[in-house]
């Protein structure tokens, strides 16, 4: 492995790592309202996070992909306006507005983050778009967006964004049920597979946005009951 190849690993480790500094931790998308409410127990969660993953996971690395490659043409030849629209069609594919509202923080301060380390026109130019016309920017494009910009391929930039999704909503299991922490790296080490099982089906489907779909009703109406909690641990 070269230092080029080094140096960008060492950078997708840390864009991808549940600790930076953008709030990921404290959104649990639903999940703490299915737990009080008890339909998610510690018996189920592996199911959970296997459906969710096929459902949401890959929905977004539909995005994820879709947005590196607007990104992959370069800042001359950034097409902004699919770059809005791609946020847009995400933003109305998210019918809860906690989690649609989550999404769209992330995101921002992810673009945001990103682009403050390595000042890229072309992430300049999507974060400046974006905020001109008061349009959403969602975590799973931005991300996909951050990786072109940063010459990280296009495989490694969707299955870190995957493995990251699914290792936050691991880790608030963890906080809201008594799962310990070696069951639940059990868990992430067994859906490994079907993670990159679903990378390899969007590039294969070419990215076919217009056909994109996801139904999860259980988990956006946990979002929606989400505020109605007494007591809450998590924003989302």
């Amino acid at each position: 492995m070269n230092l080029t190849t080094s140096l960008l690993l060492l950078r997708l480790l840390q864009l991808s790592d549940t600790a930076l500094p953008i709030g990921v931790l404290n959104h649990s998308f639903g999940v703490e309202t299915l737990t009080v409410e008890e339909s998610l127990s510690v018996d189920g969660v592996e199911a959970f996070l296997l459906e969710y993953l096929e459902e949401i996971g890959s929905f977004e690395i539909h995005f994820c992909g879709a947005a590196y490659r607007l990104g992959a043409a370069g800042p001359d030849r950034f097409q902004i306006e699919q770059w809005l629209d791609l946020n847009m069609q995400l933003s109305a594919f998210k019918l809860a507005r906690e989690n649609r509202n989550a999404s769209a923080t992330l995101g921002r301060r992810f673009l945001r983050l990103v682009n403050g380390l390595v000042e890229e026109p072309l992430l300049t130019a999507a974060i400046d778009s974006a905020q001109q016309t008061k349009t959403d920017i969602h975590h799973c494009a931005a991300f996909g967006l951050a990786g072109a910009a940063l010459g990280i391929g296009e495989d490694s930039t969707l299955l870190a964004y995957g493995h990251q999704s699914l290792a936050n909503l691991t880790s608030s299991c963890q906080r809201l049920l008594p799962l310990g922490q070696a069951q639940a790296t059990r868990m992430l080490w067994r859906l490994k597979p079907l993670l990159a099982e679903l990378v390899g089906r969007v590039q294969q489907n070419d990215f076919d946005i217009n056909q994109a779909a996801c139904f999860a009703p259980l988990v956006e109406m946990g979002s929606m009951r989400h505020p109605t909690l007494s007591t809450r641990l998590f924003i989302s």
